[in-house]
């Protein structure tokens, strides 16, 4: 999530705080650098050069300029002007009864999943949401969404498959929906490849008659300008109160993000990171804008820890790392607990001194990960209790039913055997977490061969 937008803000603040003082020339040769990687980004021109002023004009303030530590002052002037971009508060959804949600978009943008996901999240609130499909054009688009609300247990309106009258759908939903105990309910709609007069007269008159609080826009944050088009191009003609960007988890350039609410000037209220269900998020502008120059996001990292892990077994593992009894079998629950996280690069940055310099100390391959759970998965249960019985044949044994090598076999005990070790230690321990708080250092994750965790 904007990798490269990330990289090349870090490489310039690192030149700006190289210098113990600035100057009005050091400042402009920052702010071109600045400019060429918002563009790189995908950014919308007049967005970066709006931005690129308003930096700027602050950063020449004799504040900044006479201050002790003037790099950091312009990393601060950065996020504020950064959050100002994405829309300064999070703006979350006007959900006043009838709180109904009306969900648009091109095709392949993910409304309907991104509907459920939306239900799951209001579900977790305590609400009661309902799913009503409103999708007559795309095929098994109604069958997609009652496969998906029967998944997070939401009871969702399903048209007879031969109806051709949206309308008509719409009022039997309303009908359908009295004999409910629903809170809120999220109407998905038909999308088309592009924005056309047949589309905008059918969200029209969904529009028109439901009367939604809220009309969201589900755009794929991939297409960059694109999406910035698109969203313009739904707000002209039919009115949104809000953006949904989804696969944003898969743009290393965030492009989209930065521009859709300067351009369109409508809040950005939900993201959605991953394939999960659970992965949407309500975008913050303030924590993500941290993210984005490399300062992590805790309180993110923080909500998605608090629902993936549960405390009695997080108090159960740490007596176990107090007694150094920490074993293939714990080791394979915090695996299956940080993905249900999400991707471990994402929550690496997410943590700040990890943040911005994690890519550059740690290997985190995904791929590897799997090899590590396979390998782990083909162990007995006395080997993975055991680690040191695991010899020459059963390391074959396990390689050939994990589909890796011995090679791979062999690093894995040998990286995990050296974290046990370091666990006995509590002052190798402690020096770790020290050097993970200030960043990693040369050693990367704190002593772990070439910083390479065991995984």
């Amino acid at each position: 999530m904007f990798a490269s937008l990330s990289d090349n803000l870090q490489n310039t603040f690192k030149k700006i705080r190289g210098h113990g003082k600035l100057t009005e020339k050091n400042i402009t040769d920052a702010m071109r650098e600045v400019r060429m990687a918002l563009l790189e980004a995908d950014v919308e021109f007049s967005v970066a050069k709006t931005f690129i002023a308003n930096v700027k004009e602050r950063a020449l303030g004799e504040t900044v300029l006479k201050s002790v530590s003037p790099g950091q002052q312009i990393v601060k002037i950065f996020q504020d002007e950064m959050a100002a971009l994405l829309g300064v508060d999070a703006e979350g959804l006007d959900l006043n009864p009838p709180a109904r949600i009306l969900m648009v978009g091109l095709n392949g943008a993910g409304k309907t999943t991104t509907s459920a996901k939306l239900a799951l999240h209001l579900r977790k609130e305590g609400r009661r949401p309902l799913l009503v499909a409103c999708d007559l054009m795309r095929p098994a688009a109604i069958d997609q969404l009652a496969t998906l609300g029967k998944q997070i247990d939401v009871p969702v309106y399903t048209p007879d498959p031969n109806e051709k009258d949206v309308l008509k759908v719409a009022k039997d939903a309303l009908k359908w929906i009295e004999n409910q105990n629903g809170t809120v309910t999220i109407f998905d709609t038909a999308g088309r490849q592009e924005i056309d007069n047949e589309l905008v007269a059918e969200l029209k008159k969904l529009r028109d008659f439901l009367d939604p609080k809220e009309t969201l826009l589900v755009a794929d944050s991939a297409t960059g300008q694109q999406a910035v088009s698109v969203a313009q191009h739904f707000e002209e003609a039919i009115g949104i109160t809000g953006i949904v960007l989804t696969k944003l988890d898969g743009d290393a350039r965030g492009g989209a993000a930065l521009s859709m609410r300067s351009v369109t000037q409508k809040p950005i209220k939900f993201a959605g990171v991953g394939e999960k269900m659970s992965e949407l998020e309500a975008f913050d502008p303030e924590r993500v804008a941290g993210r984005i120059l490399g300062m992590g996001d805790i309180v993110g990292l923080v909500e998605r820890a608090s629902e993936a892990f549960d405390e009695k077994e997080a108090m159960k593992m740490a007596k176990k790392l107090k007694k150094s009894s920490f074993d293939f079998n714990d080791f394979l629950d915090q695996m299956k607990m940080m993905k249900k996280m999400g991707g471990l690069t994402d929550i690496m940055g997410m943590i700040p001194g990890l943040a911005g310099k994690m890519p550059a100390n740690m290997d985190v391959d995904e791929k590897r990960l799997k090899h590590t759970e396979a390998i782990i998965l083909s162990m007995t249960p006395k080997e993975r209790t055991r680690p040191e019985i695991i010899k020459a044949s059963r390391r074959k044994r396990i390689a050939g039913g994990s589909g890796t090598t011995v090679t791979q076999v062999n690093s894995l005990l040998k990286q995990f055997g050296q974290m046990r070790k370091m666990m006995k230690n509590k002052g190798k321990m402690s020096q770790m977490m020290k050097q993970m708080g200030g960043g990693g250092g040369k050693g990367g994750m704190g002593g772990f061969p070439g910083g390479k965790m065991p995984f």
